[in-house]
């Protein structure tokens, strides 16, 4: 099955996303993985508000895994690429991978995560079927 390109967008990390020890706290790859996703779909047509006002869906996340190889810092201008690797009748998988350019090599992989989304009617928050709007943009 073909399905849309990978999508990359970038992201600076703020002292806001950082522990003390002074690396991006683990909960934060989320947040950035989050916020890719949905420049993604924005970028496919799809801003949350048309998701829910008109074509009565909202898309949620029912399970991710991440695997942790190194850390980002402060300041560090992160790139998160999403990629479709799976799509069933109410839930697709993105593959997404957290990178970072280095002067001396190739980007280096930070974090790795197989993130499933679900799309639910937002009344009822019952999984339905992915719109075809929606389908149609991605394969």
């Amino acid at each position: 099955m073909a399905t849309v390109a990978p999508f990359n967008w970038q992201v600076r990390v703020y002292y806001e996303d950082t522990d003390a020890g002074g690396v991006v706290y683990h909960s934060q790859y989320l947040n950035f993985m989050e916020r890719a996703r949905t420049e993604w779909l924005r970028n496919l047509g799809f801003e949350q508000t048309y998701l829910r006002d008109d074509l009565d869906v909202m898309i949620v996340v029912c399970n991710a895994q991440l695997d942790f190889k190194k850390p980002a810092k402060f300041n560090d201008l992160l790139t998160i690429t999403s990629e479709i690797v799976k799509i069933g009748r109410s839930s697709f998988e993105v593959a997404q991978t957290i990178t970072i350019e280095s002067v001396t090599a190739a980007s280096t992989i930070l974090v790795q995560g197989l993130v499933k989304v679900a799309c639910v009617n937002p009344h009822t928050f019952r999984p339905v079927a992915i719109p075809k709007e929606i389908l149609l943009k991605l394969e």
